[in-house]
């Protein structure tokens, strides 16, 4: 959804949107829930069947309880996910002086004159300055047209092909002599946070910008290319 008020263009997910997640997603649960109670006799006697157990002790139990049990198991799971993606909602306002990424309470905003190229990589808002350097990165799960739409109608540098200086990022592996120490430290660090914890990753990309590194994530390996230092705006 495309907002347009004194303070800018503001990209956000629609009413609609919210409501298909808080309604559909507890739907779908449901929907799952019952489908493996009603599979669960046919998988329980499969002896190549994984989790046996669970299934047959779910295929043991009487109904109605099993229905009834299925019907509650999906709606507290589809509301939690529900919660959850209300919780990790972004949205993103474009002046002609700002840009404002908020996503639950945290709020992040880059001056204008900072901003050298903006574009998205995957499902990241990517910012960078004019030195190169990444100023911001979010995950969006908003729609690509509404984002370039905002940017462009404030006078923005879009990047249509995305990131103008892919052809730039090197492969990391432990040990490279380019690299600060701290550097190389942080991705060794960042290496294992990848499969483990995806705040942690995040953060250690913000640190390492604020070395001069930039950080690309291809095919589960970490790739870099170097910039001036950034320090990332603190959230309001």
């Amino acid at each position: 959804m495309t907002t347009s008020s004194p303070d800018g263009t503001l990209v956000s997910r629609s009413t609609g949107e919210r409501i298909l997640l808080a309604v559909g997603l507890p739907v779908l649960t449901v929907a799952v829930a019952e489908a493996v109670n009603l599979l669960a006799p046919a998988i329980a006697g499969l002896p190549w069947a994984p989790l046996q157990g669970p299934f047959r002790l779910v295929a043991r139990l009487p109904e109605p309880y099993t229905t009834v049990g299925a019907v509650v198991l999906g709606v507290v799971v589809g509301l939690i996910l529900a919660l959850v993606a209300a919780a990790e909602e972004v949205s993103v306002r474009v002046s002609d002086t700002t840009v404002t990424i908020t996503r639950d309470e945290a709020v992040r905003s880059v001056p204008r004159a900072q901003v050298g190229a903006v574009f998205l990589a995957d499902d990241d808002l990517v910012l960078l300055g004019v030195g190169t350097e990444e100023l911001a990165r979010q995950a969006v799960d908003l729609d690509a047209t509404a984002l370039r739409a905002a940017f462009d109608r404030h006078g923005y540098p879009w990047q249509p092909d995305g990131d103008p200086h892919a052809e730039e990022y090197r492969r990391w592996v432990p040990g490279l002599p380019e690299l600060p120490a701290a550097a190389d430290a942080l991705l060794g660090a960042r290496a294992e946070a990848l499969s483990k914890d995806a705040n942690d990753a995040a953060q250690l990309r913000t640190e390492l910008a604020a070395l001069g590194v930039v950080v690309s994530d291809r095919d589960g390996r970490q790739h870099y290319r170097l910039s001036p230092p950034h320090r990332a705006p603190v959230p309001d």
